[in-house]
């Protein structure tokens, strides 16, 4: 059995992403239901709005879902774990700051914890701390990311060989194809956020869909580069009017200002793309329809078992070649 599976109890290595304030029981409970690993994101919510949220995820699922928890972002941190030991959430995924203090905390009564790091380093200071899983997010992915600027494909075989415990894959996955490069580079599953935008369960704005289903892979942009505070964001006028003030000059309060969640909010569940901003991965070119959670992750499974398959055939064949080469020139 695959081990990320094994550990987290569900029956594909996928796990969604946190998506901030912009969460949602509906769309968690939705992939646990389809057998993949549902994730509620706290983003700046205050606590009764998280045990709100986790009550009801749990009253459509009983199926594992996790509670991310972005550490240096999240109101009120040490009430937040209250509730989720409260609620008996099976998985805490860590982010945005430093988990040594809590993880081991949460492992007492009986939590997984995923630690999400976008470095070797961090990743192997997690694995030390006593992770029991770590996510790599490479810089292809959606919304707030990491200052190094190091991508899926070249970060995924680095962090594996560095750490003994399980590793799953984040930033540039969007089909089955990414599912089987994540694992062909080390990873044991893989942790998607963009893709679960355009799923029918998702209770998101039908603008931020149809962008989606409509970008290339052209269609999305870096702000807050200038103020080390960067963030993929997809192409709108509200990104382009941030990329103008950066060019003019911005501080980082002023940019911190002008993306709270409110503006993330009108642009993702409003629908204002003049108010507000819609975060989106690089992988939004591949996005060509709007699935339910279910047939989305049978599909990527299924086409990611196909492909593994596929390439395997023609390694064998190589290595035949290869050895029947030798053996003719006698070596």
């Amino acid at each position: 059995m695959n081990t990320v599976c094994k550990i987290l109890g569900i029956q594909y290595p996928i796990i969604q992403g946190g998506m901030g304030n912009v969460s949602n029981a509906q769309l968690t409970a939705a992939i646990s239901n389809a057998g993949a690993l549902g994730t509620i994101g706290v983003g700046t919510m205050l606590p009764d709005e998280v045990e709100a949220m986790i009550v009801e995820t749990a009253s459509k699922t009983s199926k594992p879902f996790a509670v991310n928890v972005p550490l240096t972002v999240a109101s009120n941190v040490k009430e937040i774990f209250k509730l989720i030991i409260k609620h008996h959430v099976p998985v805490v995924s860590l982010s945005a700051g430093n988990p040594a203090p809590y993880i081991r905390k949460l492992q007492e009564h009986g939590i997984k914890v995923i630690c999400v790091a976008a470095s070797v380093y961090h990743a192997k200071k997690a694995e030390d701390a006593g992770a029991d899983l770590i996510v790599a997010e490479g810089y292809e992915a959606a919304g707030l990311n990491s200052p190094y600027e190091t991508t899926t494909m070249t970060l995924i075989p680095q962090v594996a060989d560095a750490i003994k415990i399980p590793l799953i894959a984040a930033g540039g996955i969007g089909d089955g194809r990414g599912v089987a490069a994540a694992m062909m580079l080390g990873a044991e599953g893989v942790q998607l956020g963009t893709r679960f935008i355009a799923v029918k369960e998702a209770p998101f704005h039908l603008r931020y869909k149809e962008a989606l289903i409509q970008a290339d892979d052209r269609d999305t942009v870096v702000v807050g580069r200038s103020v080390g505070r960067i963030r993929r964001v997809m192409k709108a006028p509200y990104a382009e009017r941030l990329l103008s003030k950066e060019s003019e000059g911005i501080t980082l309060e002023e940019f911190n200002a002008l993306t709270t969640e409110d503006q993330h909010i009108a642009g993702a569940i409003k629908g204002d793309f003049e108010q507000g901003f819609i975060n989106s991965g690089q992988i939004a070119g591949l996005i060509k329809d709007m699935p339910s959670a279910s047939e989305l992750i049978q599909k990527m499974m299924k086409d990611a078992g196909q492909a593994i398959s596929r390439k395997s055939s023609e390694v064998s064949s190589w290595q035949k070649q290869g050895t029947d080469l030798l053996k003719e020139k006698n070596l």
